[in-house]
């Protein structure tokens, strides 16, 4: 089993050149730049990255969705999951600007109709999250966008969610990846040689 890591400036081919990794760092910065740390939330102790500064801002904002939507375009997807809640906001431009259709992957009892749900583990307990049973048709290729990849738990669910239906996973991108929490171990088998590109790893 293999795992690639790209970023969104590399060549067509996956291989970095040059000019895409100095456009790389480009995209990195503008996006950073525009992430708040906000100290103590939602408990004593942590650091939130809040992104609702970057949001706010029309260049970084755009700058991010043309990045993910090339991302959808590299990796084949037909379609792209968004996990809840902020996923949401960053997947459904980013399929628009692609040409390709939008999946809200929410928590369980929020979507109408038919459902298939996934039970995944919590530090203290479990949680379930739950996808439409028609919106994926099998052998579609499936891109996975999220803000930020913390430990795993929520992706890690959603991808086994995508192949019970019958689809097939394209790849996961956000745009933060804490790599302290090592969120990226968790996903290794679920992603079985997919890629996972973070934007931003800190």
């Amino acid at each position: 089993m293999t795992e690639t890591t790209r970023t969104a400036a590399d060549s067509p081919d996956g291989r970095p050149d040059g000019s895409g990794a100095a456009a790389a760092e480009e995209l990195r910065t503008l996006l950073l730049g525009r992430i708040q740390d906000v100290p103590d939330y939602p408990q004593p102790g942590v650091m939130f990255k809040d992104i609702t500064p970057l949001l706010a801002d029309a260049t970084a904002f755009g700058a991010l969705t043309e990045a993910l939507a090339e991302l959808c375009v590299r990796h084949r997807a037909d379609k792209v999951v968004g996990l809840e809640a902020r996923g949401f906001i960053l997947a459904a431009p980013a399929a628009v600007r692609a040409g390709i259709g939008f999946v809200p992957v929410r928590k369980a009892g929020k979507l109408p109709g038919a459902t298939l749900g996934q039970a995944y583990e919590l530090e203290y307990g479990t949680a379930e999250i739950e996808i439409h049973a028609d919106a994926l048709e099998p052998g579609d290729r499936v891109l996975v966008i999220d803000d930020v990849l913390a430990t795993g738990g929520t992706a890690e669910a959603s991808l086994r969610l995508i192949r019970r239906a019958g689809a097939q996973i394209a790849g996961v991108a956000v745009l933060l990846e804490l790599g302290f929490l090592d969120g990226r171990g968790r996903l290794l088998a679920a992603l079985d040689s997919a890629p996972l590109e973070a934007l931003i790893t800190v």
